[in-house]
């Protein structure tokens, strides 16, 4: 009998050493070492009212890249229609942070009627005005799927159960995303808006401008992209 429940409890054993010692050296590659981020706290001053983070921005965003347990989304238009070279911007994507794919935030949603009162006083023209898969409504707080399938796109490109990290020229178009996330029933704690490429300052950025024959050529072919074929939708009736 003892030499039985000496047997039992060395493959006990054993099985425990193997688990611990595999969650020692594979758990990073499991997402089950990755260290809790930190909370999402909104940055001081006018970064703040863009809903830009404080702890995770373009100045630490290297220390969180690469993480299983989150997704990154940079929120820009691959040619966007506004003047934001009025600005000290560019209306071109010309490189983004690794591990980020695109999906353009003009597609998801429209404006508020403050943020292009105040692209107007910055003399940013040309905001985009087609079609997207939500509406703001009169309210300014909520919103409405124009099409049938809004929502699973929506859930598809930012899964509820991942932190997700929101990237996008000057941190107002991802502060516009992470509003109607959270609209729409996302957890506000998951979301962080990581601010603009325009001001990054980490050393993972894919380059998509390139200069051929003395002219300005962008490489999109470069760029992890989510189109929306809006034609292939079905619009929803009120």
């Amino acid at each position: 009998m003892k030499k039985i429940l000496i047997g039992v409890f060395v493959i006990v054993l054993s099985v425990f050493i193997g688990g611990f010692g595999g969650y020692l050296f594979f758990g990073k590659e499991t997402g089950k070492l990755e260290k809790p981020l930190p909370k999402t706290e909104l940055s001081e001053g006018l970064r703040g009212k863009y809903g830009i983070d404080k702890n995770i921005n373009e100045k630490t965003i290297d220390q969180y890249l690469n993480r299983t347990d989150t997704v990154y989304r940079d929120v820009r238009m691959l040619v966007d229609t506004a003047t934001w070279e009025n600005k000290g911007g560019d209306r071109y994507l010309s490189g983004y942070v690794e591990g980020f794919e695109v999906v353009p935030s003009v597609y998801l949603t429209g404006f508020t009627d403050a943020y292009i009162e105040q692209k107007r006083v910055e003399n940013v023209s040309g905001l985009y005005v087609g079609e997207t898969l939500f509406t703001l409504n009169e309210d300014g707080k909520t919103y409405h799927a124009n099409y049938e399938e809004s929502y699973d796109i929506l859930e598809t490109i930012f899964p509820k159960d991942k932190n997700i990290f929101i990237m996008c020229g000057a941190g107002g178009y991802a502060g516009q995303i992470k509003d109607l996330l959270v609209a729409l029933g996302w957890d506000a704690t998951k979301i962080y808006n990581v601010g603009g490429y325009w001001y990054y300052e980490g050393n993972h950025s894919i380059q998509v401008k390139e200069i051929k024959n003395g002219e300005d050529v962008y490489n999109f072919s470069k760029v992890p992209y989510y189109n929306i074929d809006f034609d292939s939708l079905h619009e929803v009736h009120s």
